[in-house]
């Protein structure tokens, strides 16, 4: 995390704290546990909220090409500088519940889905409609990953079963302001 970004952080979270999911962007040990199980190999990504682009820049580190990022951020504050920071990735200012209307891809050729959003403060219509239209890019075998700052997986039990969906946390970090957790949630296994 870059000192420069926690003002512009903490002015929109000032602005909108529920559509900000924190007053700070998250810290190193949090954007490591965010992007540790993504390569360079995992494809396309697509990052929901990327914010000021700690998550971004972690997963840079660990070898995805700015060409292969797909950056939806809703908060126009966020645009100029995600387009100054990467100018080779794909930034769109929209609201992530839109996936599903968009094409942004033919086809599921999607790897990963890197989410910063705040889906606790989110009605559950909203958290069904961004995991929906998540997981109609994303190809078998690929995964959603979800920070939150709350004790348990910040998607209901309903809406991960009326997707046939499962949730695992791969980590926590209490090197970060506030503590946080990360979540894979991918599709379950067919029934034998």
């Amino acid at each position: 995390m870059l000192s420069a970004d926690i003002l512009p952080f903490f002015r929109a979270w000032i602005r909108d704290p529920l559509r900000v999911a924190a007053v700070a962007p998250s810290g190193p040990a949090a954007s490591s546990l965010m992007a540790q199980e993504i390569t360079a190999e995992t494809g396309p990504v697509i990052e929901l909220g990327p914010g000021t682009g700690v998550f971004t820049r972690a997963l840079l580190d660990r070898g995805v090409r700015q060409q292969n990022l797909t950056l939806v951020e809703y908060g126009s504050d966020f645009i100029p500088l995600l387009q100054q920071r990467f100018p080779g990735a794909r930034v769109l200012w929209m609201d992530a519940a839109w996936l599903v209307r968009e094409k942004l891809f033919e086809g599921a050729p999607v790897g990963a889905v890197v989410s910063g959003l705040g889906l606790l403060t989110m009605p559950p219509g909203k958290v069904l409609a961004i995991l929906g239209g998540a997981f109609a890019y994303l190809r078998p075998g690929g995964a959603f990953y979800q920070i939150t700052y709350g004790p348990r997986c910040p998607v209901p039990d309903a809406i991960l079963d009326h997707l046939d969906l499962q949730a695992s946390c791969i980590g926590q970090t209490y090197r970060n302001l506030p503590p946080a957790s990360v979540y894979r949630i991918s599709r379950r296994p067919p029934c034998a």
